[in-house]
């Protein structure tokens, strides 16, 4: 019955470890092959220093939360939600706040803790076993996200994109729409000077990861963190729950 009202499909991520982050030392190519989107290195010292992360097992969902699922949430719920984008395309716009009630009530239809990922969590789904740059590689690919440089302008049918889907085989992982983790913002131990200790200028300072449609391909590297950028009102919704026996 929960399952049927809330058709989540769940991929298995192993124990593990995550090479999280990029090294110091290779900040400035980072910067240099981006240079054409004018950002300011500490975007990208934000990712630095890497460290090998043990992560414990957990299942993350497939793709986002989608409209038709997050509708289901406002109905039974009684909140207001207009569905402005087809219905398996993924919710976008909802706050932190938002996001933290609809895992709630998940857990409750389902049986399951169902939570928001935490961002080292996030990135070892991402990158799997290795320091990829990309869910899919080391090579940046338009077709494989969507974002600014594939040019549709709006969210597409969540898991659209099979080609850019990560180690594990999760999708949408990069483009479509930012997603949020419950991971508040703050340097990594060891971080460059430069790295601020706060994000005062973001709208929430919990982490978000991945970009979306209005993004560019910075964003789509499975390093790159940030607080959510205004003027966005808020990002999609991926779950994570725990491993069952």
């Amino acid at each position: 019955m929960a399952a049927e009202l809330l058709p989540i499909r769940w991929v298995d991520i192993p124990r593990g470890s995550v090479e999280r982050g990029t090294p110091a030392e290779e900040i400035d190519w980072v910067v240099a092959r981006h240079c054409d989107l004018k950002l300011p290195r500490h975007f990208f010292a934000k990712e630095a220093p890497r460290e090998m992360v043990a992560v414990d097992p957990f299942r993350i969902s497939l793709t986002p939360v989608t409209n038709v699922i997050w509708q289901l949430f406002s109905e039974r719920t009684g909140r207001a939600f207009a569905l402005s984008a087809p219905a398996d395309h993924p919710v976008s716009d909802r706050s932190w706040d938002e996001a933290v009630d609809f895992c709630a009530w998940a857990s409750e239809v389902t049986g399951l803790p169902i939570r928001l990922p935490a961002e080292f969590e996030w990135e070892r789904a991402a990158r799997g076993d290795d320091a990829r740059e990309y869910p899919w590689g080391n090579a940046f690919d338009a077709r494989r996200a969507n974002l600014a440089e594939l040019g549709i302008g709006t969210t597409i049918q969540a898991g659209a994109l099979p080609a850019g889907a990560s180690p594990f085989g999760v999708l949408d992982m990069a483009g479509n729409v930012d997603e949020w983790t419950s991971t508040v913002y703050a340097p990594y131990p060891g971080a460059p000077p430069e790295v601020p200790q706060v994000e005062g200028w973001a709208s929430n300072p919990h982490v978000t990861r991945g970009g979306g449609f209005r993004h560019h391909r910075d964003l789509a590297r499975c390093a790159r963190r940030h607080a959510l950028y205004p003027p966005a009102a808020g990002a999609g919704v991926r779950l994570v729950t725990a491993v069952t026996p």
